[in-house]
C-alpha cells in the first residue's frame, strides 16, 4: 500500500478530526460494527475496541479525480454542532491535502462530517 492510499489516509483524517476540541470520539461505521459482532468470540477479558480510523471513510471519486472523505464524530456536551462540524471539516482537509503533498500527489479532496451523537459529560467528584 502506497502512503497516499486508503490506509494511510484514515489513519491521518482520524488524526486530525481526533485532536479538534469537542471531539468525544469516531463513530465506527455499521459495517465495522457488525463485522466485529460476527468476530469469534475473545478468550480474553479485554474489552474490545474499535480503531479510531472505523469512523472514517475514504473512498476515490469514481473517475479518479480525487478523494471523498466522510467523518463520522461524537460531539462533547456543550459544543455547537455546527461550529465544531466546520472545524473538523477543516483540519481534516488541510490534513489529508498536506499529507497528499508531502508524497507529491495534488488531488482535489472533499470532506463531509456528521455528528452521530453527543457524549454527555462525565462528573468526576
Amino acid at each position: 500500500m502506497t502512503a497516499t492510499g486508503t490506509t494511510m489516509l484514515l489513519g491521518v483524517a482520524a488524526e486530525a478530526a481526533l485532536a479538534v476540541p469537542g471531539v468525544a470520539g469516531l463513530q465506527p461505521r455499521l459495517a465495522h460494527c457488525l463485522a466485529a459482532a460476527a468476530a469469534p468470540t475473545r478468550t480474553d477479558t479485554a474489552p474490545h475496541r474499535m480503531p479510531p480510523e472505523a469512523g472514517i471513510r475514504a473512498d476515490r471519486a469514481p473517475d479518479g479525480s480525487g478523494w471523498h472523505i466522510e467523518v463520522r464524530c461524537v460531539l462533547a456536551e456543550g459544543q455547537r454542532a455546527l461550529d465544531f462540524a466546520r472545524n473538523v471539516h477543516d483540519r481534516v482537509g488541510a490534513a489529508v491535502i498536506a499529507h497528499l503533498a508531502t508524497h507529491g500527489v495534488a488531488e482535489p479532496v472533499t470532506i463531509a462530517v456528521t455528528v452521530t451523537r453527543i457524549a454527555a459529560r462525565q462528573d468526576t467528584a
